[in-house]
């Protein structure tokens, strides 16, 4: 009679246990409930995540341009400077003439010999974005394997669940 008290006491108090385990969580509407599950281990799966970074690619490049010169200048300079010289030579009326055509062979000497600018090599920087793939294995999930009530589950998460698991039970008829 001893042995089948205590047989009974023990089932009492494991089921007691049991269900106190699960009294934090009560039942649902739908007849679920929760419990906390041992986890057996927890194991990393690693994939590969590919990330599209764009990024600016510049370089020098030579390139000939040309330039104008100021032929402008050079023609006033000449005219003046003729004009000047025209006007020292002449006497009279004669000196009005002469200035006039010191002014006209200076512009036209001045315009020969200006600056009538001309080509030259420069450098320039040119950009342009392209796309670099970046490539990183990491962990994407952990396959879990625990126990809940003598029996083993196994199920992929999204984070390590460290030793408990909490568990959603729910039990149907089979029919």
């Amino acid at each position: 009679m001893t042995k089948i008290w205590l047989s009974t006491l023990a089932l009492a108090l494991m089921a007691t246990g049991v269900h106190a385990q699960d009294a934090r969580y009560p039942n649902t509407d739908d007849g679920a409930h929760y419990g906390w599950a041992d986890v057996l281990r927890a194991d990393p799966v690693r994939g590969v995540t590919r990330t599209v970074v764009p990024q600016q690619q510049c370089y020098d490049q030579q390139v000939v341009r040309r330039d104008r010169g100021n032929s402008a200048a050079g023609t006033m300079l000449g005219a003046v400077i003729g004009g000047v010289l025209g006007h020292t030579v002449g006497k009279g009326d004669g000196r009005t003439a002469a200035t006039v055509v010191g002014a006209v062979a200076g512009g036209a000497v001045g315009n020969r010999v200006s600056d009538h600018g001309g080509d030259y090599a420069t450098t320039r920087t040119r950009c342009h974005e392209v796309d670099t793939v970046s490539e990183q294995r990491r962990i994407i999930g952990y396959d879990v394997e625990y126990r809940y009530r003598g029996d083993v589950y196994m199920s992929r998460l999204s984070y390590d669940p460290g030793e408990r698991l909490r568990v959603r039970v729910q039990v149907e008829p089979a029919d």
